[in-house]
């Protein structure tokens, strides 16, 4: 099957890992994830992702917190994820580096835009941690930044919330908002994967607009 997009951004909740448990880590939502994007992987995509860590904090929930520590915190929580998500897929073979805004060498790479695009190139597929690496930024602005930053394939489309759809980039509004289930599917030029579908967030929509959108 030939594919329209030859490199995609997934931007993963970190609600979807956690399934029916609505907390911390469902191992085997984790697997069912990773072996679509490992599907999506064999017919030639180049795949980054963006998660977020929903499933074990959210700053924005606890306002007797300094809200840059609760930030934080938060960053952590995406890199838990990140590599979870990293040895799910590892275990099924496929070529994994996770990257994260705020250095953490003894982990994982730190985040280098030409490192990333050298992986992707090299078939393998990075797993982008921390967010922006910035305190009142949420994943979902990281997701729009980081798709801008490695030349994200967008299309034709001028319609933002199409081409979203058309590359796979779901990006999660916040919650209350979201129409994610955990048993949605998101299907999309070829791609199947499960539990990701989400709608487009102000600061997303900014950004394609701004840096993506043709």
């Amino acid at each position: 099957m030939g594919l329209q997009y030859k490199r995609i951004l997934l931007k993963l909740s970190g609600e979807a890992m956690a399934g029916e448990k609505h907390f911390g880590l469902d191992y085997p939502t984790v697997q069912r994830i990773c072996e679509s994007i490992k599907a999506c992987h064999e017919l030639g995509a180049e795949i980054a992702i963006v998660v977020g860590g929903g499933n074990f904090w959210r700053g924005r929930q606890n306002g007797s917190m300094d809200r840059t520590r609760a930030d934080h915190i938060g960053m952590l929580a995406t890199v838990m994820n990140s590599l979870s998500l990293a040895d799910a897929l590892e275990s099924l073979g496929v070529e994994t580096r996770v990257q994260t805004a705020i250095p953490m060498q003894s982990i994982a790479e730190p985040y280098i835009r030409n490192k990333a695009v050298r992986h992707l190139e090299k078939g393998r597929v990075v797993i982008f941690g921390c967010g922006t690496g910035n305190p009142f930024f949420s994943t979902d602005t990281g997701a729009a930044l980081r798709a801008a930053e490695i030349d994200l394939e967008t299309g034709e489309s001028k319609d933002v919330l199409k081409t979203r759809e058309a590359i796979s980039i779901p990006l999660a509004a916040p919650l209350g908002e979201h129409t994610y289930t955990p048993e949605s599917d998101f299907t999309a030029n070829g791609y199947h994967l499960e539990g990701v579908r989400a709608e487009l967030s102000p600061a997303g929509l900014y950004l394609f607009t701004t840096f993506t959108a043709p």
